[in-house]
């Protein structure tokens, strides 16, 4: 057996204990679909970051896989770890995330409910920020670091102390949620506990990041989404969860 074979299985090794996990978060997602809207009414903000950081594992962490297993093996002892802190970090950042997900997606069920042509207009500019948003030069610098993190990795081979391995996860997931927050956006039209919507925004994530011809996917997908943006006004239906058709996926439902 040669040293690249034992390298690329523990390359695999390492990558498939991330993998794992989004599995499993995946599965709880799948197994609690139907009384995640329950879980996470409004006024109950722990069990919406709760909910929220399990789903951003889900859908983030297959794309992040390759990244946490080559960080693993940037050093030659103790990679697991190394990997498991990296990887905690990074979710970290998610999490946080949630903090201005919950007011978005409280906002947005008060607007659908209240105003119900006002939900039109806030989807149009939900589907409009982001169709801008992914053909920006910010865009593509924070895609280029997801895509292309050898930089990233040096530099964190400079940091010290016992919180240096998630202190880079959760730099590397920073630059995950400049590449990917407006992506996230859309689960306020979609519904924020829209298990469907998640599978297809993982599965684009994914794509940008892991496919040669990802930054192609994240331009076309800039700009389906500001032509969902004109047409959500004939067909409200794309946006389910701001215009009323759909505000049980939202998951903020007043009791």
């Amino acid at each position: 057996m040669t040293r690249t074979t034992i390298t690329a299985r523990h390359s695999a090794s390492y990558s498939g204990l991330v993998l794992l996990t989004a599995a499993a978060a995946w599965a709880w997602v799948a197994l609690r679909w139907g009384d995640m809207g329950s879980r996470t009414m409004a006024g109950q903000l722990p069990a919406f970051i709760g909910t929220w950081t399990i789903m951003m594992a889900a859908m983030m962490l297959p794309a992040t896989a390759p990244v946490a297993s080559l960080y693993a093996r940037t050093a030659p002892v103790h990679r697991a770890p190394r990997m498991i802190a990296f990887t905690a970090g990074y979710v970290l950042v998610w999490a946080a995330a949630g903090l201005p997900a919950y007011a978005l997606a409280v906002g947005a069920t008060h607007v659908a409910t209240a105003h119900p042509t006002a939900g039109t207009v806030a989807a149009a500019t939900v589907f409009a920020v982001n169709g801008v948003y992914q053909l920006t030069a910010l865009k593509d610098f924070c895609l280029t670091k997801c895509r292309s993190p050898i930089g990233l990795l040096l530099r964190y081979a400079s940091y010290r102390g016992p919180s240096r391995h998630l202190r880079a996860g959760a730099h590397h997931g920073a630059f995950c949620l400049g590449c990917c927050w407006s992506l996230m956006l859309l689960l306020t039209a979609f519904g924020v506990m829209n298990l469907w919507a998640m599978v297809g925004l993982a599965a684009l994530i994914t794509a940008e990041k892991r496919l040669p011809r990802g930054r192609l996917v994240a331009r076309v997908v800039g700009l389906t989404s500001l032509a969902l943006a004109i047409a959500v006004f004939w067909v409200p239906l794309l946006a389910p969860a701001l215009t009323g058709s759909g505000m049980t996926e939202m998951g903020l439902r007043h009791p």
